[in-house]
This record gives C-alpha cells, sequence and structure tokens, in this order.
C-alpha cells in the first residue's frame, strides 16, 4: 500500500515538473522576441530611477504621469539624435551617388593619387577605372543591372530596420510600465529568488545593481565625452557634417577602445584628400586627448564603483558583446559580477577553515609521520 502511494506521488511530480517544463518553453517562445526590449527598458529604467523618484516624490505627481514624463524625455533623447542622423546619411547618400554618376557619365571618375599608388592594388584600382571611364555607358548599364539582381538584399535590409524599430517601440513601452510598476516588480523577484537561493540573493541583487548602473554610466559618460571631443576636432579640421561623424563616433565609442577607428578614419580620409595639416592635428587631437578619456573615466567609475579590477569589466563589455550583441555590452559586465561575488562569498565562507590553526591530534598526527619518514630515511 505504501510502495503504491509512493509511485503515485513520484508520477505526479515528474508530471507537475514535466507541466512546468512545458509551461517554460512555450512562455519563452512567446517573450523571445522581446526580451531584448525588456532588458533594455529594465537598464534605462534602472540606471534614470532616481529621476522618475524626484518627479513622484518632490515634484509630487502621480506613478503614471511621472512615468509618461520619464518615457517621454527618453524617447526625445533617442528619437531627435537618431532622426538628424538617418536625414544626414540619406543626404550623403544621395549626394554621393548623384555625383559618383555624374562623373561616370562625364568619363572622369577618380580617386586620390594615394590610392592608386598602393602596392599590389593600386595599379588593379587603376586600370579599372580606366576601363570605367572608358565606357561610361556600358558601366552605367551593369551597375543598374547589379542593383536589379541584388534588390532581395535591400528588401532584407529594409525588414532588419523595421525589426530593430518595432524593438525600440516595444522598450520604449516597456520603460513606462517599469518606471510605474518598477518597485512591486523588484520586490517580487527578489522574494522569489530569496525563496529558492537564500537570503544571500540580497547581496547578489545588490552586485547586480551597483555593476549595471557603473557600466552604463562608465561607458554611456565615456562615450559621450569622446563623441564631443571627435566633434570638436572635426569641426576644426573642417570635416563635412560633423553632426553625423559625431553621432557615429558616440555609437563606436560605446565599445571599449573602438573610438581610434573613428577618428583615425577621418583623419585618413583628411590625408588622402591632400588636407595633410588637418589630418596630422586630427589624429595628435584624438591619441593626446580623446583616446586618454577612455583610459581615465571607464576605469575610474567603473572599477572604483563596483570594487572589480577593470580587465574583468573589460573581458566582460567584449564577451557580452560577442554573445548577446549591443544589449550584452551592459549584459557581460553584470553576469561576470555576479560570478565575482559568488566566488568571494565562497572564498570568505571557506576561509576559517584554510587558515584555522590546527587542532593536538592534527599536530600530533604530522609529527608522527615526520618521525616515520626521518626514521626511514636513516635507515
Amino acid at each position: 500500500m505504501i510502495e503504491n502511494w509512493n509511485k503515485e506521488l513520484v508520477i505526479q511530480r515528474l508530471l507537475a515538473i514535466t507541466l512546468l517544463a512545458i509551461l517554460l518553453i512555450l512562455c519563452f517562445k512567446v517573450v523571445q522576441f522581446f526580451i531584448v526590449p525588456a532588458l533594455w527598458a529594465g537598464i534605462l529604467a534602472y540606471v534614470t530611477f532616481p529621476i522618475y523618484t524626484f518627479f513622484h516624490t518632490k515634484v509630487r505627481l502621480s506613478h503614471g504621469f511621472s512615468a509618461f514624463l520619464m518615457t517621454f524625455g527618453i524617447s526625445l533623447m533617442i528619437g531627435v539624435p537618431l532622426i538628424v542622423g538617418v536625414f544626414y546619411l540619406q543626404q550623403e547618400v544621395v549626394s554621393f551617388v548623384g555625383m559618383a554618376i555624374r562623373n561616370i557619365q562625364a568619363g572622369y571618375l577618380d580617386l586620390p593619387t594615394q590610392i592608386k599608388d598602393l602596392p599590389v592594388v593600386g595599379q588593379i584600382i587603376t586600370n579599372l577605372l580606366g576601363e570605367i571611364n572608358k565606357n561610361p555607358e556600358a558601366t552605367l548599364e551593369t551597375v543598374r543591372g547589379w542593383v536589379q539582381s541584388h534588390l532581395y538584399y535591400g528588401k532584407v535590409a529594409f525588414d532588419a530596420v523595421l525589426k530593430n524599430l518595432a524593438k525600440l517601440g516595444m522598450a520604449l513601452m516597456t520603460l513606462f510600465f517599469f518606471y510605474r510598476d518598477g518597485q512591486v516588480l523588484i520586490k517580487q523577484i527578489r522574494q522569489a529568488m530569496r525563496n529558492i537561493i537564500g537570503d544571500r540573493i540580497d547581496g547578489y541583487i545588490d552586485s547586480v545593481g551597483a555593476t549595471t548602473q557603473a557600466v552604463v554610466y562608465g561607458i554611456g559618460l565615456t562615450a559621450l565625452a569622446q563623441a564631443i571631443l571627435a566633434g570638436v576636432g572635426y569641426a576644426f579640421a573642417g570635416v563635412p557634417n560633423p553632426i553625423l561623424l559625431t553621432l557615429l563616433t558616440f555609437v563606436i565609442a560605446l565599445i571599449p577602445f573602438g573610438t581610434p577607428f573613428a577618428w583615425g578614419g577621418v583623419a585618413v580620409w583628411l590625408l588622402t584628400q591632400g588636407h595633410t595639416a588637418e589630418g596630422i592635428g586630427l589624429a595628435v587631437w584624438g591619441t593626446l586627448v580623446i583616446s586618454w578619456v577612455d583610459n581615465l573615466i571607464r576605469p575610474i567609475v567603473i572599477s572604483g564603483a563596483t570594487k572589480i579590477p577593470f580587465i574583468i569589466i573589460f573581458i566582460g563589455v567584449l564577451g557580452g558583446l560577442t554573445a548577446f550583441g549591443f544589449v550584452g555590452l551592459f549584459i557581460g559586465p553584470v553576469v561576470l559580477a555576479i560570478g565575482l561575488a559568488v566566488w568571494r562569498e565562497w572564498i570568505s565562507q571557506h576561509k576559517n577553515e584554510i587558515f584555522a590553526p590546527k587542532n593536538e591530534s592534527d599536530c600530533a598526527d604530522e609529527r608522527l609521520i615526520l618521525d616515520t619518514t626521518k626514521s626511514n630515511n636513516q635507515q
């Protein structure tokens, strides 16, 4: 009788676990598209929550209206630079395509001498330019045929843009609810994790919060400072569309040590266009001023606030970027911070065992082993 009851209990538990696993898989399939937007919304809500608290407690606005103001402000901060960047990029593409078509039709498509003098590929580029300028109409016809045969890639790019815009809209919508109901949600998550792991989860959550805030501020402030300094350099160097280049530099600067590829590429372009003084000046400005911001602000803000070695943050940023995409810039360091917190807790718990003084029996055993070894050696 008891054995049958135990078997039924085991079957019921297995069935419950199976149904729970199926439910979790189905839930993951449903929310899979919204995971990344929710992560972005969570990061933005956490680092800007003090501003929301100011509106709600100091200005005494309602939860909903405070959340609306914050969401609207974040939308403007993201949307305005995005619209400006797209506008300038569209203008540049139209201008470049028009100029290229006019030069091909006139039989005067050319590149700077520095490019044509490059070893190995320089002669190939020169011969190709000669063929293009020799028969402009045939070249234009070939270009039209190539574009028509590759329209599929344009559709793929358009679909990718729409998908990312949908994710952005979903992130902003989720951001509103994170502001309004974030405190209740955090309490529920903390209690759920405490039921599973215990009270130690409070230390892990605090570590996650401190690391997230430090990484966002460190990466964001560093990228903003580098972009502003690079924009000043672009303006003094007379580079076309410095605003667009500044926005692109900000995006590239979010990646550690990625800024030299931005201002370095512009400096090389200036040199190829014959603007030697401007190119060298921008290179010197980037090396002595812009790059030092990365070496100064990021380690101070991140490592100083989290007490985590900067090399771990650096590995977390790059590893998270390769594993999770752009949002991995912030997820990677948080994951490694949790691992480091677990490691430090484990070391702290076993420190007394490692460095504890030996009792009399342990000392007696060690003396017996030493005496036996000495006797054997004498024999």
